[in-house]
């Protein structure tokens, strides 16, 4: 756990190879409140007027994530007040990256959560091919995400860069990753973890 006091002002180093998205400049990057709970472009689940925001770094070829998914997924359903914002960091190469083109394409067909909940499910590593068939499975088409994601191309890639210079600047070495209050969790936590973070920030 990192204290929010310290990940506003401090500089990390990046996840690793394998990430490929450009990496936007340090000396750029917006890690304020605003910038990492607020983000108007960034998805939001849960309660969209919660009195806590959960803000959670992602991939969705990381088998922390994915198994920790359903982990948020319960608190954020037995809280009821409680905002999740979805952060894309795909660090583990092309078929992430391919995978959030596609899921924040489905925004603009209102099926940015079912194209999240269809990929979360999958096990192991990711191929386009499988990516695609496990999207259309869950009722999202490819060809029209793929469409909004081109139609919105500008957005979604600079969210994108965002959301990696935010990790980055913040310090975090990896997925899954969670800031609630005034504290960053790196790593799958388990549902007393996360139940208590949201009230020691509720009564911060």
């Amino acid at each position: 756990m990192i204290d929010r006091r310290n990940f506003l002002t401090l500089a990390g180093v990046a996840a690793g190879s394998t990430l490929i998205l450009p990496t936007a400049s340090l000396a750029q990057a917006d890690i304020s409140p605003e910038a990492v709970f607020h983000d108007p472009k960034a998805p939001a689940l849960g309660n969209p007027d919660g009195d806590i925001t959960l803000v959670e770094y992602f991939d969705y070829q990381c088998p922390y994530c994915k198994s920790n998914h359903p982990v948020v997924e319960k608190v954020t359903k037995e809280d009821g007040n409680l905002r999740v914002v979805m952060k894309d960091w795909p660090i583990f190469g092309a078929p992430s990256v391919y995978a959030s083109q596609l899921v924040l394409g489905a925004q603009s067909m209102g099926k940015y959560e079912a194209g999240l909940e269809a990929l979360m499910a999958t096990q192991g590593k990711l191929s386009n091919d499988l990516i695609e068939k496990t999207l259309s499975e869950a009722g999202v088409d490819p060809d029209k995400a793929m469409a909004g994601y081109k139609a919105n191309r500008k957005e979604i890639d600079a969210l994108l860069s965002r959301n990696d210079a935010q990790a980055v600047a913040i310090g975090l070495r990896g997925t899954p990753a969670y800031i609630v209050g005034r504290d960053v969790y790196p790593g799958a936590v388990d549902a007393d973890t996360l139940r208590k973070a949201i009230s020691d920030a509720r009564q911060a």
